[in-house]
């Protein structure tokens, strides 16, 4: 991702991802290493590397919009993964579908669900 400038922090605003791949992202004309949160008040760096690194507190951003979400993208790396009862609980409990797949296909989707101008997020762990 050498493109743009390096993304450090959290940039306010709805976009799309232009590019995901080499370990990192592309979007608003910047490029991020790392893995991303794409929520409805902006995009920001999420210090998530696998699903085993995925806790209460490094989901505490999403539920935090939880009025603005009907539906959260969890892009989980190159291959799919099951999500723990736990996590699968606290979605419901907030009334945040939840969508698990590979971190491509879900950059892919929040695209298409953005352009409809639907409630969506991404969660998504970077794939090298």
């Amino acid at each position: 991702m050498s493109e743009g400038r390096l993304y450090d922090g959290f940039v306010p605003g709805r976009f799309p991802i232009d590019a995901y791949g080499n370990g990192g992202f592309r979007f608003a004309d910047m490029s991020h290493r790392g893995s991303i949160l794409v929520l409805p008040s902006g995009i920001r760096a999420w210090p998530v590397t696998s699903l085993a690194e995925m806790t209460g507190s490094t989901l505490d951003p999403i539920f935090a919009e939880g009025d603005a979400l009907e539906l959260l993208l969890l892009g989980t790396g190159v291959d799919v993964a099951a999500i723990p009862e736990r996590v699968r609980l606290r979605f419901r409990e907030a009334r945040i579908g939840l969508d698990v797949m590979q971190t491509g296909a879900a950059a892919r989707t929040y695209n298409i669900l953005l352009a409809e101008n639907r409630r969506v997020g991404a969660a998504l762990i970077a794939v090298p």
